[in-house]
């Protein structure tokens, strides 16, 4: 493998941060995305090669991605971005990674696994936040309890978002929530199930959330019950309640369009001193059908800037061939210590 990786979607507030990490951490990524001029102040301002690529013509993307050895897919919502790049680097023989937590997506990437193998390609999804953390803290758990049957996991402190992250949640609107059961994912209602999860700091409330650990932990450890939980405010828990009969409208054109347009408007990403001051918690429990137990705590730096660092890593490791061909996980790929090895994460047995 040699070292050419295109970043699409670097001018995002994400991909803004793995591009910079990527060139501070000694790579030369080629800059990619719709947007020409904002590719060509960005190339400008880090010194890199830069690409306009709209994702509309598939043979024009084949022949892009056809020169890199990898694509990291920054591009969110990544229900509108993933399938154009990783069918094409499937054609084309080029690695592909992404940032992606949307679970439709990462399930579509997931099927993709035997024409992985096929053309010696590595389909890489989720090396960001979501999903990096939980995925080694899932493949620890698993480890400490081979015997599980169901895994459940819960985040909290997820208050610095971007305008990709709420784009993403807004198009997991009409999903409403989502658990995996009997190894299959089960649609269910918002905040369909609360829970008291103690993260370090006294109990908490959470809710079932629809997030990608649901796809990705079962590609990791084989369990086939999982549940995922994030703390939000008690009035939102209410709120997701009251508004289930509005799920299927929350998917229309309209709708869906408007929301986009007021997250560009309202959210510009956390700045440099607040992802500084944040911090997320992430607790896991598995048990098996005989009763066992067993749990664990990390805690990480604010998810942007821990997305910034296992990406250009996962990146590297990549372009190194240290990653096999087909469907892989943060866990499967490098282990469930991957993100212990990045500062500021730490991880906690509770017996």
């Amino acid at each position: 493998m040699g070292d050419e990786v295109l970043i699409y979607g670097s001018y995002g507030y994400a991909g803004a941060l793995i591009a910079r990490r990527a060139v501070d951490e000694g790579l030369s990524p080629t800059l990619a995305g719709r947007d020409a001029k904002r590719i060509e102040e960005q190339a400008l301002e880090l010194g890199c090669e830069h690409r306009a690529l709209s994702l509309e013509h598939p043979e024009v993307i084949e022949r892009e991605v056809g020169a890199f050895d990898a694509v990291l897919n920054c591009a969110g919502p990544f229900s509108n971005t993933a399938e154009p790049l990783y069918s094409a680097c499937l054609r084309a023989g080029t690695d592909y990674l992404d940032i992606a937590g949307e679970i439709d997506v990462l399930e579509a990437i997931a099927e993709r696994d035997r024409d992985a193998e096929s053309a010696d390609v590595t389909l890489l999804p989720g090396v960001g936040f979501d999903v990096v953390p939980a995925d080694c803290l899932a493949g620890y758990l698993e480890t400490r309890l081979p015997s599980a049957t169901r895994l459940t996991l819960a985040m909290d402190g997820l208050g610095t978002f971007s305008p990709g992250t709420i784009k993403a949640i807004i198009e997991e609107l009409p999903r409403s929530g989502a658990i995996r059961e009997d190894g299959a994912i089960r649609t269910v209602p918002a905040a369909w199930r609360t829970r008291q999860f103690d993260f370090g700091e006294g109990p908490k409330r959470a809710v079932t959330v629809p997030w990608g650990d649901v796809s990705t932990a079962y590609y990791a450890t084989g369990i086939p019950n999982i549940e995922v939980y994030a703390t939000v405010p008690e009035l939102a828990i209410g709120l997701m309640r009251r508004t289930r009969p509005l799920a299927p409208a929350f998917g229309s054109k309209p709708f869906q369009w408007a929301l986009k347009r007021a997250a560009d408007a309202a959210f510009s990403g956390p700045t440099a001193d607040e992802r500084a001051r944040s911090v997320t918690r992430i607790r896991g429990e598995v048990e098996d059908d005989d009763g066992n137990r067993a749990a664990a705590r990390l805690l990480t730096p604010d998810t942007y800037d821990v997305t910034a660092h296992t990406a250009v890593e996962a990146a590297k490791r990549t372009l190194a061939g240290e990653v096999g061909a087909g469907f892989q996980t943060p866990a499967t790929a490098f282990g469930p210590d991957f993100v212990l090895e990045f500062d500021g994460v730490e991880r906690e047995d509770l017996d």
